[in-house]
């Protein structure tokens, strides 16, 4: 299993349009092939010292997965290049990171 944070901060005043075309596309990812959980998240202010600096826009994908295989599967799906067509401009900036579980 691998496990993918992916991260937008997104340009001023373009957090709904994101939002919306996000919600719209995820009950099709959450239907793919190898999807285990595929949630969109916003930063929560929990009071911990050791959060980072909460940054209302932003949004981060958490993501589970089968396998990469799955994953890239999904990342060429035609589901996820409208997606992507459709928030193209309202990002300032976006990130990727891809875990697995540790082993014994």
């Amino acid at each position: 299993m691998i496990y993918v944070i992916a991260r937008s901060v997104l340009n001023p005043g373009c957090k709904e349009k994101f939002v919306e075309a996000a919600l719209d596309n995820i009950p099709t990812v959450q239907a793919e092939d190898g999807c285990i959980m595929y949630e969109l998240t916003e930063d929560f202010n929990s009071g911990l010292s050791a959060q980072a600096e909460i940054d209302e826009n932003a949004t981060t994908f958490i993501e589970a997965w089968e396998s990469m295989d799955h994953l890239m599967a999904h990342l060429q799906s035609a589901h996820m290049a409208k997606f992507r067509e459709r928030i193209t401009g309202l990002r300032k900036s976006s990130s990727l990171q891809v875990v697995t579980p540790v082993s014994r």
